[in-house]
């Protein structure tokens, strides 16, 4: 009886020490990234969106815009889940950037945004994004059109097509500002080469087998010309950009969403009726005016128009601080909303 019961306490205080031992750990977890250490990783929001949700959430953020100059790993994709731990949401769309001078996409990164749940999309520009001016003669549209740049395209296309599963391709967006050597208005292009550009790109992606992509139209929500439309059949979604920038931008000043897009979504509504509308770069200024009440008025105006299907919000700081955690105040405003189960 005495052996066993000295065995019985000796197992006694076995399991006592590793449970203490355990405890250790996860509090040594906790306070690491107070003590300068590694941060432990954050896993993706684990609350799928009912299958009758009807709006996407996506993000995009700092690692994902850099992609062009450097090419963001799984890893990076922490920030996307980091960002979703705030709004307390999946993210269903992962939007990063792409340049003409980056290889075609990497399989790695699809297939680490697609293994989390999510929907990659691409913004696909045409020109050098580390020159950043418009007048890159390289990439003027005849350049396209006349089929310099086809072995490119074609590469883009059939790695597309070899991964099968559904991406959004974002190209040539903002086509209607100034800024890119792709708009009609910049580099040395002519009126009407925006469109045959684009047919001649999306063909090269049929001939591809490249069915599995999404090809999204997306002029800046300034005035928009039908002229510059693809057409329906070259088209799969319609989308804006725009930001609210208070008083930190010269540009700008502090209107609410529903005026920002009160004309731009008529224009798209003659142009193109019959699509779905994605607002693909979204932000606001914290300057200038409230964030969490243009935040929370965002989303009364998204239930006025249906037609709006996906919200991808601009998670960056550049020209200001877009990031939905630049205050606690606007983070809760869009956790309110998007705890709808409309969004996904």
């Amino acid at each position: 009886m005495t052996g066993r019961s000295t065995i019985a306490r000796l197992r006694a205080v076995a399991i006592v020490a590793g449970l203490a031992a355990a405890v250790g750990v996860l509090v040594v977890l906790q306070v690491r990234p107070l003590l300068g250490g590694a941060p432990a990783p954050v896993r993706p929001w684990p609350v799928l969106p009912p299958a009758s949700a009807r709006i996407d959430i996506g993000v995009t953020t700092l690692p994902l815009a850099r992609n062009s100059w450097r090419r963001w790993q799984p890893q990076d994709l922490e920030t996307v889940n980091v960002w979703e731990h705030l709004i307390r949401k999946h993210a269903s769309v992962v939007m990063w950037y792409s340049d003409w001078t980056t290889g075609a996409p990497s399989l790695l990164q699809l297939d680490a945004v697609a293994d989390r749940g999510s929907v990659p999309e691409i913004t696909w520009e045409p020109w050098r994004s580390t020159t950043a001016v418009a007048a890159q003669p390289r990439f003027r549209l005849r350049n396209i059109i006349d089929g310099r740049f086809d072995p490119y395209i074609r590469s883009w296309a059939r790695r597309l097509a070899a991964y099968a599963r559904p991406v959004r391709l974002r190209f040539a967006h903002e086509m209607n500002g100034n800024w890119y050597p792709w708009s009609e208005h910049a580099n040395g292009n002519g009126r009407g080469e925006f469109v045959l550009a684009w047919r001649h790109v999306h063909r090269i992606f049929d001939a591809a087998g490249a069915t599995n992509v999404r090809w999204i139209w997306g002029p800046a929500a300034i005035n928009i010309t039908r002229t510059q439309y693809p057409g329906d059949a070259y088209v799969d979604i319609v989308s804006l950009t725009t930001f609210n920038g208070g008083t930190q931008l010269r540009y700008a000043r502090w209107r609410s969403l529903a005026a920002q897009l009160a004309r731009p979504l008529e224009q798209l509504h003659d142009i193109a009726p019959r699509k779905p509308i994605e607002l693909s770069e979204v932000g606001c200024a914290e300057q200038g005016g409230n964030k969490a009440a243009w935040i929370a008025g965002m989303f009364p105006m998204l239930r006025r128009h249906p037609e709006i299907t996906s919200v991808i919000w601009y998670d960056i700081v550049k020209g200001s601080d877009w990031r939905l955690a630049s205050s606690k105040q606007a983070a809760e405003a869009f956790a309110a909303g998007v705890a709808d189960p409309r969004y996904r």
